[in-house]
């Protein structure tokens, strides 16, 4: 047995701390006066399970593309999220992002403590319309956002950040950049909200700040060790990335659709936007890349197709159908020109977060206060292109606010990080893989198991015995 660690047995004492605690808060009755729709009920309940999907979509879809050493710690770092932050939005983060309003800025932490009266809640946000469905649903939706945020950020420190460090970064991400933003964004009392900042989604909420959060990571990690030494990093599985961009698309129709939080119009119209924007970007990430001279891949299609669902993600719930293809097929090549320049940079951001989900929801927040119209959607807005510039500057304000915040603030938890827990593993760590150093795990998929099946056969067929 090892010895004694305060550090290693800090996060087990906490979690048993928060267990016990949760003991003694009161149990009220759910809150129905008959006010609730069953098929929005029934609507959102598959929504939130689509989203929750998307975080094993994600850890496929990183997964494949890393080191075949590092693949096993890639993805448990996405998947991870969904323990660490459902705790956490039980705890206090449902309250700091959908609590009752404190300047506009943050929840009070108090208001829905330890989930505390969410059953029994009236159905509305402070100051907000009645909702269709109980508040206990609308939370439990909203967390699925808040468990995929802070995975989308592995991309960028992937091979190289320590695991112990990276599960105190995921809390400490989602209680002050990501619970504010939600704030900022979707309370009805929130500053950006009543600026008339409109993201139907997470354009802001969860693509550019992981974009940014993605990018300070990769400058406090700095650049990995094959990266100095210009060594091509092999995609360990491109299969696993083909599912998970399968599983992504998938569930972000929950992602998109779920956010018109009913059964209606709106919905479909926001699963129509979806579909189209990321087959539009797909295709036009492949073909820039044929047009470039290059042959069209499979990495391609992939990428491209994310970054149309990313883009589309402000949006989706306020621009036309046939809008979304020009948003898809634009938003795709100006982040393919961003990965191309990043790759002449010393940046190393292993898997090109920023440029797919910061550059791409930024222009998808843009093209939303350019493409915007009420016709769509009465609550929203005319954008730049139907006669409304003021339109679009409160979408460049709100994204320019943003980017900032996420950034900093990330920068600062990322240094903080690092001040209590070594941040990055040892030289020896990073050569020897982070599957086996940090999990004492191996990643055996694919041929090693081609050839392991080939030398049973090769041993165990009636054609190697002797003739007698």
């Amino acid at each position: 047995m090892s010895k004694f660690s305060f550090k290693q047995f800090a996060p087990f004492a906490i979690l048993m701390i928060v267990a016990i605690f949760a003991l003694f808060i009161p149990l009220l009755p759910n809150f129905d006066e008959g006010k609730y729709s069953a098929p929005d009920i029934a609507f959102i309940l598959i929504a939130a399970a689509l989203v929750f999907l998307m975080t094993p979509g994600l850890a496929f879809f990183y997964g494949g593309m890393v080191h075949r050493k590092n693949v096993l710690s890639t993805m448990i770092k996405s998947v991870v999220a969904a323990g660490v932050i459902t705790v956490l939005w039980t705890v206090v983060g449902f309250s700091l992002a959908f609590g009752d309003t404190i300047g506009g800025f943050i929840g009070n932490p108090s208001t829905f403590l330890f989930f505390k009266g969410v059953n029994s809640g009236a159905p509305h946000l402070q100051g907000g319309a009645d909702l269709t469905i109980p508040l206990s649903l609308f939370a439990v939706f909203q967390l699925m956002f808040a468990i995929i945020t802070p995975g989308l950020v592995v991309g960028a420190v992937a091979e190289r950040i320590r695991f112990t460090s990276y599960i105190l970064f995921i809390v400490l991400f989602a209680i002050f950049v990501y619970s504010p933003l939600a704030h900022w964004t979707w309370h009805p009392q929130g500053f950006l909200f009543k600026m008339g900042v409109l993201d139907f989604a997470g354009g802001t909420v969860v693509h550019i700040s992981a974009g940014m959060a993605a990018l300070a990571g990769a400058l406090v990690l700095k650049r990995r060790k094959s990266h100095l030494e210009h060594k091509e990093v092999p995609p360990a599985n491109i299969p696993y990335v083909l599912i998970g961009t399968g599983l992504l698309w998938f569930g972000w129709f929950g992602f998109n659709a779920g956010s018109a939080l009913s059964a209606g119009s709106l919905a479909v119209s926001a699963f129509l936007t979806t579909n189209t924007a990321a087959g539009a970007a797909g295709l036009s990430w492949m073909f820039f890349d044929v047009a470039r001279g290059k042959k069209p891949s499979v990495l391609g299609f992939c990428i491209g197709a994310v970054v149309g669902l990313v883009a589309i993600t402000p949006g989706a719930g306020f621009v036309s159908i046939s809008s979304s293809i020009f948003i898809g097929a634009i938003a795709a090549v100006i982040s393919n020109l961003v990965v191309s320049w990043k790759q002449k940079t010393s940046l190393d951001d292993t898997l090109d977060v920023f440029p797919c989900h910061g550059v791409g929801g930024i222009v998808g927040m843009l093209l939303t206060g350019v493409f915007a119209t009420k016709t769509v959607n009465a609550a929203g807005a005319d954008g730049l292109f139907y006669g409304n510039p003021a339109f679009f500057i409160t979408q460049l304000k709100g994204a320019v606010i943003v980017i900032a915040f996420s950034f900093v603030v990330s920068f600062i938890i990322f240094k903080l990080v690092n001040l209590i827990n070594p941040i990055r593993v040892s030289e020896e760590e990073e050569e020897l893989g982070l599957d086996a150093s940090q999990h004492d795990e191996k990643y055996s998929q694919g041929t090693l198991l081609v050839e392991e099946r080939a030398i049973y056969i090769e041993r165990n067929s009636p054609l190697t015995e002797p003739i007698s």
